[in-house]
């Protein structure tokens, strides 16, 4: 509970003495000394800036500013839900079905995904290139020659990818690598841009719908890796005669390319959105203005479109 002495907290009744001046030097030093809203045990009001704050409205939007960023950290738990065994010609395997969930403040959306025992055998191998001291006491479910397909085998093995996700992703540096991103997203954007290559826009977009958002949690160290994504929903939502969505899909990975210029992907996705904003009735001067601007100043053109761009990923 903040202290009644504190003249910022809810049951200050001493002089505001400090002028604005003061106030700002003191935030600006050491921030706004408030208990985050919604924390446990206080109310809505305790957790709010007192009416006798002597904060200027500056001041104000900047601490919710930062309280709306200083949330829970976002944290992603892994279920293995269910298994099933999948008989081919020539094969017979158990797919997994992974449930990725997050919590912490910002939703919790949950991603829904398979994949087999040699997917995650690719992965531990692939990490062991990179991470081997890292990953030495994270233990990976061996092989059998027989009783792979017993579900007492299945059983077992779930509950061992399932401790054997949540310690990788508890390495920083093992969940923010490009190995592991790749093993719970790749499989399912690979199939969105064959989707996309082939002209099947539809099924391209429902792919992409539920791979993206799981894709921002993983790679929200390094938010150009969504770009290409969503490109891919621009450039199908715009093939399918959605100008709005794909306006959307656009502004979201320009949004994410702020102050990366040089992205291969930047001076194409401008030129689409230019296009679009201006058969949209939108301000498309200003990205016309930030297009030239980047020709004059790197002496470079483009030379392939955002879907030529698109077509060629995952191939």
């Amino acid at each position: 509970m903040a202290s009644a002495k504190h003249p910022w907290s809810p049951g200050w009744t001493g002089p505001i003495a400090q002028s604005t001046a003061e106030v700002k030097q003191e935030a600006s030093a050491t921030g706004p000394n408030l208990p985050p809203p919604g924390s446990e045990g206080d109310s809505d009001a305790e957790g709010s800036p007192s009416p006798n704050s002597s904060m200027t409205t500056r001041e104000l939007q900047e601490y919710w500013r930062n309280e709306k960023g200083c949330r829970k950290p976002v944290k992603l738990l892994f279920e293995i839900a269910s298994a099933r065994i999948e008989e081919r010609k020539v094969s017979k395997f158990v797919m997994y079905q992974i449930v990725v969930i997050q919590t912490g403040s910002f939703d919790n959306t949950k991603a829904i995904l398979e994949r087999r025992y040699s997917d995650f055998q690719q992965l531990q191998k692939t990490l062991l290139k990179t991470f081997s001291e890292e990953i030495e006491d994270i233990a990976f479910p061996k092989k059998h020659l027989v009783g792979n397909f017993t579900q007492e085998m299945i059983s077992e093995r779930k509950l061992a990818f399932k401790e054997y996700l949540s310690q990788l992703y508890g390495i920083r540096c093992v969940r923010r690598s490009r190995e592991f991103i790749d093993f719970l997203t790749r499989p399912e954007l690979r199939e969105a841009f064959g989707c996309l290559r082939a002209g099947q826009y539809t099924k391209a977009l429902d792919i992409l719908v539920h791979a993206v958002p799981l894709q921002e949690k993983l790679a929200g160290h390094c938010p150009a890796l969504v770009v290409p994504a969503l490109c891919a929903q621009l450039v199908c939502h715009r093939e399918l005669e959605r100008p709005l969505e794909a306006f959307a899909a656009g502004q979201r990975a320009l949004e994410l390319l702020h102050a990366r210029e040089g992205h291969r992907y930047y001076a194409p996705l401008l030129d689409a959105m230019i296009h679009l904003a201006y058969a949209l009735g939108k301000d498309f001067v200003s990205l016309q203005e930030r297009l030239e601007d980047i020709q004059l100043r790197r002496h470079t053109s483009w030379s392939v479109t955002l879907k030529e761009l698109a077509v060629r990923e995952y191939l």
